[in-house]
């Protein structure tokens, strides 16, 4: 058989004879005199497992080392594996169908968050906070932070995050006292950062906080590298006024925060 024979007959192409080739795979016949390699029926045999193998989800590398393994025991311990990464496969798919059900339920109940989807913790926690009248800008930007810190996030450092965010709401009046900051931050938007309003609404951010939620390594500016850069962005995106309100509330939660203990 040619090539063009080989493929046909077990299905594949001849690209990929080529590539199996390349990757040592398939065992690649010598040319006869005419410059045409001829394949055989261990060709054909050898082929067709590749095939049977690759569309049971093993890659390239395993098939290679079951093709290496004659007595067959490699591939019963491939096989296993694969069965339990498709089995790890089925449950994050049941739990994201999950996910999409209760988004979908959400919106069509008008709950789905405008920064959504975000986790159904966060959305709670949005639904709790209750939405500026007129909608604030800067409380929009504040949702959309808080989205983008939940995303990019390691597990332990949303957890974190949430139980801070439900222990700021849990205080009595930590939602008018927010919307009353946001209306602050709103009227700063064509301030300069020496406006005296800028004071006020510091004292008031700073309120809201409790201060051992401060990240000890922080740094105000910004200007420490690694995550601080989010700080940097973050100050850049706001007013003059507004980026010096939220630097001074830094300052009062640091000169608040807790000594660690010894």
């Amino acid at each position: 058989m040619r090539i063009g024979e080989l493929a046909s007959t077990v299905g594949v192409t001849t690209r990929t004879v080529r590539h199996y080739h390349h990757l040592g795979l398939l065992p690649e016949p010598e040319r006869r005199p005419n410059g045409y390699r001829d394949y055989t029926l261990r060709h054909a045999v050898v082929l067709a497992r590749i095939r049977r193998l690759t569309e049971l989800g093993l890659g390239l590398a395993e098939v290679r080392d079951v093709l290496a393994d004659d007595a067959g025991r490699e591939l019963v311990e491939v096989l296993g594996e694969l069965d339990e990464d498709l089995a790890r496969q089925e449950t994050a798919i049941r739990e994201r169908r999950a996910r999409l059900r209760a988004l979908m339920a959400d919106a069509r109940a008008g709950r789905l968050p405008a920064e959504g989807p975000v986790s159904p913790e966060l959305t709670a926690l949005f639904g709790k906070f209750g939405t500026p009248t007129p909608q604030s800008p800067m409380a929009v930007k504040d949702r959309e932070v808080f989205a983008l810190l939940e995303t990019t996030a390691t597990p332990e450092a949303r957890a974190e995050l949430l139980a801070g965010l439900e222990s700021m709401m849990a205080a009595p009046g930590a939602v008018e006292r927010a919307h009353e900051a946001y209306a602050l931050l709103d009227a700063l938007a064509d301030a300069g950062p020496d406006d005296p309003r800028v004071t006020g609404a510091a004292r008031l951010l700073a309120g809201l906080v409790p201060p051992e939620m401060l990240p000890r390594d922080t740094s105000i500016e910004g200007d420490s590298g690694g995550k601080d850069t989010f700080l940097r962005a973050f100050y850049a995106d706001l007013a003059p006024a507004q980026a010096e309100a939220i630097r001074h509330a830094l300052r009062i939660l640091m000169e608040d925060r807790p000594c660690p203990s010894p």
